[in-house]
């Protein structure tokens, strides 16, 4: 199975126009949970094509927001913007607003991967009262593990370029001439959020802000841990075995559902 959503909705709003989705006999209804540098967008992707069920990213989201004339912009939208502008974390209310915006996606007839949304149990506890308005279950919880060390080599080996934004990383995409971007000549740089001291700050903040969520999902028995060590592909593997073991219908899976 492939997905080929557009997100117009989830990222432009409520009117922009949607492709058609195909029903599937199971959607799958997801929340990701993972730090940053986890690889949670990769793991997106691949269970997307695996599943059909849309990614839905609240940071790619904000990004679209801020791109979008003032003009297209919901009065929640414009709120994002405002509190990315002074560097500020997007309020729980304002989050809220535009994933209320978005109850279509939430009902999708293929399902979705939510990334970055719930963060926190307040979060979390509203979430639940607008599936259960729109009788919209959740399927579970997947969060990705792995050592803070781990992910601080990893974030701390990317690189990004400064004239069109191409990511490489020292170890495993280095750029043909050190330094400079293989694409457009332009240099090669560490962000100062990339380096050791701000990903251990960024990880510090992320395991107190997140840790009550992983408690609140684990008691209503929704978490599935799952280890982010690896390949893409083998961590994929490791989701789709885990949801397995959970009774989720799988597609083309024995017993299950097919689409």
């Amino acid at each position: 199975m492939t997905s080929n959503q557009s997100r117009s909705r989830w990222l432009e709003g409520p009117d922009a126009p949607c492709p058609e989705v195909p029903s599937v006999a199971h959607p799958f209804r997801l929340v990701l949970l993972g730090p940053p540098g986890v690889g949670k967008g990769t793991q997106a992707a691949l269970l997307s094509n695996r599943l059909g069920a849309c990614h839905l990213s609240t940071g790619d989201l904000f990004r679209a927001a801020r791109s979008l004339d003032p003009s297209q912009r919901s009065d929640a939208m414009c709120d994002a913007v405002v509190a990315m502008q002074r560097g500020a974390l997007v309020p729980d209310l304002t989050v809220i607003c535009l994933v209320r915006e978005r109850i279509d996606c939430l009902g999708c007839p293929g399902g979705f991967l939510l990334d970055g949304f719930p963060r926190t149990p307040a979060q979390a506890r509203t979430f639940e009262r607008i599936l259960a308005r729109e009788r919209i279950r959740l399927d579970a919880v997947v969060r990705y593990e792995l050592p803070v060390e781990v992910i601080v080599d990893r974030i701390a080996g990317r690189r990004v370029c400064s004239g069109c934004g191409a990511v490489y990383h020292v170890d495993w995409r280095p750029t043909t001439r050190q330094g400079v971007c293989d694409q457009c000549r332009a240099a090669v740089i560490q962000r100062e959020d990339d380096r050791p001291a701000a990903v251990h700050r960024r990880m510090a903040t992320y395991e107190r802000e997140t840790q009550p969520l992983v408690a609140y999902y684990d008691e209503l028995g929704l978490l599935r841990n799952v280890s982010a060590h690896g390949g893409p592909d083998q961590i994929c593997a490791r989701t789709l075995a885990a949801l397995d073991a959970a009774g989720s219908r799988l597609p083309g899976a024995a017993g299950g559902s097919t689409s």
